[in-house]
C-alpha cells in the first residue's frame, strides 16, 4: 500500500504562484508514475502533470504547459508541483495520485491508470 498526503494548497490572486507538495510513504517502490489531477465540483477529475520516477521524463496538460512545473525529490518520496501565473480556471481540489502502470513512452495519466490517491488539496485564485 501507498499513502499520499497533500500540502501546499491555499489562496492567491490571479497571477500568483503556489507550491503544492506530496508525500509518500508505504511501498513506496510500489509505483512508476506519480502526479496531479485536479477537480472541481460537477466536473470530472483531470490529469494536470505527469512525471516518471524512472526516466524523469514528465508530461503536461495543455491548460498548464509553461505555468506549472512537476518534480520529484531526490529521495523519491516527495512530488512537488510548482504552479505560475495562476488564473481563476486553475481554482480546484489538486489530487496528488499513483500508478502502477507501465507505458511505452511518457503520456499523462488518465483516472483508470491510478492505484492511489491523495485526500487533496484546494486551491482557490481570486480574479
Amino acid at each position: 500500500q501507498v499513502q499520499l498526503v497533500e500540502s501546499g494548497g491555499g489562496s492567491v490572486q490571479a497571477g500568483g504562484s503556489l507550491r503544492l507538495s506530496c508525500a509518500a510513504s508505504g511501498y513506496i517502490a510500489g509505483f512508476s508514475y506519480w502526479g496531479w489531477f485536479r477537480q472541481v465540483p460537477g466536473k470530472e477529475r483531470e490529469g494536470v502533470a505527469t512525471i516518471s520516477r524512472t526516466s524523469g521524463k514528465s508530461a503536461y496538460a495543455d491548460s498548464v504547459k509553461g505555468r506549472f512545473t512537476i518534480s520529484e525529490a531526490n529521495t523519491k518520496t516527495t512530488l512537488d508541483l510548482q504552479m505560475n501565473n495562476l488564473t481563476p480556471e486553475d481554482a480546484a481540489m489538486y489530487y496528488c495520485a499513483a500508478s502502477r502502470a507501465v507505458f511505452g513512452s511518457i503520456r499523462s495519466l488518465r483516472r483508470d491508470d491510478i492505484n492511489y490517491w491523495g485526500q487533496g488539496t484546494q486551491v482557490t485564485v481570486s480574479s
